[in-house]
């Protein structure tokens, strides 16, 4: 069984995912932890659960969910797996904080480059990598088909859609990433976006209104989290 923590970190409410399953073996997701009382949140519950992280997946490569990386990797010494799409957006972060009122985020942490269709596993379970470019160039999602559920970081939103008007988005890439490769998914695959509450695939298809005109309505509306165990900062 996959379990999932979710924490809502810095003032953008960034959600970062604690994933593990029943060998305890587990990953990180976005760890935007601002600071070291946010961090502490984060690895302190990993410790009370024995938990041990084998790697660090970032959905993308944004200041506000990127924030704790350092002091992750200096804790459990774990690989960071990005799209090097992104990387300039490492290198350019200040930029887009600095509008914001936002502290530089950190830029000198390695990474390792994840593309289309890479499978990353810990413990029992495996996610998939699908790119889909839009909010920034190396956007991706992180899909675990066994246990249906998606991390769609800023790609799709309950409701809505990440945004694309900052630099180096691109609003037509977006909706084709989402369409192509996120709508086809089943109904009843469970989605945690990287801000707000979570949702499912058959709720967006037919609600969302972002993807209202490319969409048919989906009977398929009966999801009800069979399989996973999802606790944290939000509903």
């Amino acid at each position: 069984m996959l379990n999932i923590r979710n924490f809502t970190f810095n003032l953008f409410q960034e959600v970062c995912t604690l994933l593990w399953d029943d060998t305890l073996e587990g990953a990180i997701v976005d760890p935007g932890c601002l600071g070291e009382a946010e961090c502490s949140r984060l690895t302190d519950y990993v410790r009370d659960n024995g938990i041990r992280i084998k790697m660090i997946l970032l959905t993308h490569g944004h200041f506000d969910h990127i924030y704790g990386v350092p002091a992750m990797v200096a804790e459990y010494g774990v690989p960071v797996y990005m799209n090097p799409a992104d990387k300039v957006l490492l290198e350019n972060n200040h930029l887009l904080s600095g509008v914001f009122g936002m502290p530089d985020a950190p830029r000198d942490f390695a990474t390792k480059d994840i593309k289309e269709g890479d499978r990353l596993s810990f413990g029992k379970t495996e996610f998939e990598v699908i790119e889909t470019p839009g909010h920034t160039p190396g956007c991706v999602c992180f899909y675990d088909r066994a246990d249906k559920l998606l991390i769609s970081g800023d790609t799709l939103f309950a409701g809505s859609i990440g945004r694309t008007d900052s630099a180096w988005g691109d609003y037509d890439k977006e909706i084709v990433s989402i369409m192509d490769k996120i709508m086809g998914l089943d109904g009843d695959v469970a989605v945690i976006p990287g801000h707000g509450p979570k949702t499912d695939i058959a709720y967006e298809r037919t609600h969302n209104p972002f993807l209202q005109p490319f969409n048919e309505p989906d009977d398929d509306l009966d999801w009800d989290g069979e399989g996973i165990s999802i606790d944290g900062d939000f509903q």
